[in-house]
């Protein structure tokens, strides 16, 4: 979700590959599927180069990351029992909030279009907070009152 935003840009805004509509479809879909939710990425390459789109999308948002995670995780292991590491992690826990949330309203402003979806969206949050659920029941549950809250009367 914190990459949300800055793909919304370059995929939508700078090279218009997608629409933000179908940014969201993809987005939501890579949320249903098992396995990392950025593989929504891919079909984003598939759309934009073909096949070929799709395997340069995959590599080069996965191998660097990979390859960071594991340094950065075999350094962090080794600082144990430094006295500044809690320090950080607690310091970085307002900025990956922050990430999360713009990313939320990022993808709210191009999803939420109406009585209909704001309602969705408001029913949805509460659920959230009240129950502990599996959001993927929730979007699958919002899509299909979507549809049928557009169809024809």
């Amino acid at each position: 979700m914190a990459a949300f935003p800055e793909m919304k840009v370059l995929t939508v805004d700078v090279h218009k590959w997608l629409t933000f509509p179908q940014l969201i479809h993809l987005y939501s879909v890579g949320q249903l599927a098992p396995g990392p939710n950025m593989m929504m990425i891919v079909p984003i390459g598939q759309w934009a180069g073909g096949f070929l789109g799709a395997l340069v999308v995959l590599c080069a948002f996965f191998v660097p990351t990979a390859l960071l995670a594991f340094i950065v995780a075999r350094c962090w292991k080794r600082l144990g029992r430094w006295p500044w590491r809690r320090s950080i992690q607690e310091g970085l826990a307002p900025v990956s909030i922050g990430l999360l949330l713009a990313g939320c309203f990022t993808m709210a402003k191009g999803a939420i279009k109406g009585l209909d979806t704001v309602t969705i969206a408001v029913v949805v949050l509460l659920i959230l907070l009240r129950y502990r659920i599996n959001p993927a029941v929730l979007v699958v549950a919002g899509g299909i009152v979507g549809v049928l809250s557009f169809m024809p009367k």
